[in-house]
């Protein structure tokens, strides 16, 4: 036996308890409880909506016995990161939980992987897929795309507060799995074409969650708690299926790096999930697979399948379909090295019925 390589080995961290249901954000103390944890918690918050949660998770914890600091962030920014961090270190709580949607989970994973302290994710939208992973996005960073932080230790999804966010938030959340359709692919052809470590259990979780929304989009765009339960089931699968691999590949592959670069080039991007879902019907149609099925489906789920549904001019769409195969010069995919020309661009655009 020969000796074992170093980068032929990652580490999987998991969720060890995840809550999902109705009126569960009551349970957080209990959750934290069960983890090992039961002096003192910091907790992360948006300006708007999630405060209610907050006030809710808040109460839980302290009903269980923890002294509770708190901060509230306004975008997931690297002066916010380090904000929370000094206030970990002041504080040294046992415990980080993010309430809120996902630039409060980014900024709250990224600031107690820091301090080297436990985060619990408590998710009040199902737009992103960073419920469950380690990967977080912060916007000021010189990179576009996510960077790895920690996974948390905790999920508490509570339906009833995830129901009462607004459904284009939900409808993203769907694009960001939908695209995993193409992500999965990706990550397959640069197995294929440069012999890139590919994991197919994780693949085939990030597919399986794709498909899985593909299935029930008439239920999810009933906005119903069966179908916000489906969406976050698909999310944390997603989340899971970047830690098995230990990198974003099953999640995050051209149609995420269009998105990115529409990030650099739109003067208004769009959400992130809305752009990762359009950028997967054409990264599909570059794949040779059914990109009909993701156009068909993201519009049954009420997300963009447009440049005009994205509020984004063509020519940015363009534009950022030229330069995508620039984010990361390291990710091999459809695009290949060289990318498209303005040409094959436009082209691509309209066949899918992306531009007119």
């Amino acid at each position: 036996m020969g000796p074992r390589l170093e980068k032929n080995t990652h580490s999987i961290q998991l969720p060890r308890e995840v809550l999902i249901g109705w009126g569960v954000l009551s349970k957080v103390g209990e959750v934290c409880r069960e983890l090992g944890f039961s002096s003192s918690a910091f907790l992360l918050t948006g300006p708007k909506t999630s405060r209610i949660a907050a006030g809710k998770a808040k109460g839980s914890l302290e009903k269980s016995g923890f002294r509770v600091k708190n901060l509230i962030i306004e975008s997931s920014e690297m002066r916010y990161v380090s904000e929370a961090e000094k206030m970990i270190k002041k504080s040294r709580p046992q415990v980080v939980l993010g309430v809120g949607g996902g630039k409060v989970i980014d900024v709250a994973k990224v600031a107690a992987s820091k301090c080297l302290v436990p985060f619990v994710s408590v998710p009040t939208t199902a737009s992103h897929d960073g419920i469950a992973s380690q990967r977080a996005s912060i916007r000021d960073l010189k990179t576009p795309t996510s960077i790895l932080a920690q996974t948390p230790i905790g999920v508490v999804a509570d339906t009833e507060v995830i129901l009462q966010s607004p459904y284009r938030l939900t409808a993203s959340g769907c694009g960001d799995i939908v695209s995993k359709y193409t992500a999965v692919r990706d990550w397959k052809l640069a197995h294929d074409s440069k012999g890139e470590y590919y994991g197919e259990y994780a693949a085939s979780l990030a597919l399986m969650s794709a498909k899985l929304v593909i299935r029930n989009a008439k239920v999810i765009r009933g906005r119903t708690e069966e179908g916000i339960r489906v969406v976050m089931e698909a999310l944390l699968s997603c989340g899971i299926a970047m830690s098995i691999a230990g990198s974003s590949r099953p999640g995050s592959g051209s149609e995420h790096l269009f998105s990115h670069a529409l990030d650099q080039v739109a003067p208004k991007p769009a959400l992130h999930g809305e752009q990762c879902g359009v950028g997967a019907i054409m990264m599909a149609h570059l794949h040779e697979a059914n990109w009909k099925l993701i156009k068909d489906s993201l519009r049954k789920l009420g997300a963009p399948t447009t440049a005009e549904e994205l509020g984004i001019e063509p020519d940015y769409i363009i534009e950022a379909l030229t330069r995508a195969h620039r984010i990361r010069p390291d990710r091999y995919t459809i695009l290949g090295e060289k990318g498209l020309t303005r040409d094959a661009a436009r082209r691509l655009a309209k066949t899918t019925g992306v531009i007119e």
